[in-house]
């Protein structure tokens, strides 16, 4: 798969801060997984994504290299720190600034510039992943017709990553929004995984098109 970068950076196309509404700040404040959260130390209420997840399909096991892309503030970390008793290789990559966690290592960077890539490669040494996680996510503007190619972008390239690292037995999940483009997606996946499933974890609000895919078996 080969992603064209486009002129704009899908991490933040408008150079703005991210602006949160009192709306949503009222929603986010009583939400029982952000509450959840703080009382069992977790960065953010998308651990309880990847922990629902990861309760139906074991990805995260002790002595696995994992590779976590996306992963500030860092709960995905957290959650595959507990899940393999800090018995496991994880390296976690974000554009921002992401505060430093035991025996996880952290390289800060543009996914879609190589520096990261790179950088990587490096601390794999040679080693294949066994697990590539994604929460990679553009600064949303609300306009499907903006952001879903910005979703896909960063899917593809987090894909892409996938398929040049995994072991033959390894897995990959990646967040993706149902849109323009999803189904194209996944008939994609499916020619480079063995096998493809969709996951909506209860963590993930209702009313948001926010999709995992899980694919498992690079060809």
């Amino acid at each position: 798969m080969t992603a064209r970068k486009p002129s704009f950076s899908p991490l933040n196309p408008d150079n703005k801060k991210h602006r949160k509404s009192s709306t949503w700040m009222q929603e986010h404040t009583s939400d029982p997984y952000v509450k959840k959260a703080a009382e069992e130390g977790y960065r953010s209420r998308a651990a309880y994504k990847l922990l629902e997840i990861d309760e139906k399909d074991k990805l995260l096991k002790p002595g696995k290299v994992i590779v976590d892309l996306g992963s500030a503030p860092g709960s995905w970390s957290q959650v595959a720190l507990r899940r393999t008793n800090g018995d496991a290789t994880i390296i976690a990559t974000d554009i921002l600034e992401m505060q430093g966690l035991a025996k996880v290592t952290f390289i800060q960077g543009d996914f879609t510039e190589t520096g990261p890539l790179e950088a990587i490669s490096a601390a794999l040494g040679g080693r294949a992943v066994d697990v590539v996680l994604s929460d990679m996510a553009p600064n949303m503007s609300g306009m499907a017709s903006l952001d879903m190619p910005r979703v896909l972008y960063l899917a593809e390239l987090a894909a892409d990553f996938a398929l040049s690292h995994l072991g033959p037995d390894g897995k990959f999940l990646t967040k993706v929004f149902q849109g323009a483009g999803f189904t194209e997606f996944i008939v994609h996946l499916r020619k480079h995984f063995t096998k493809v499933e969709t996951r909506k974890p209860k963590a993930s609000r209702d009313r948001s098109p926010e999709l995992f895919l899980l694919c498992t078996g690079p060809k």
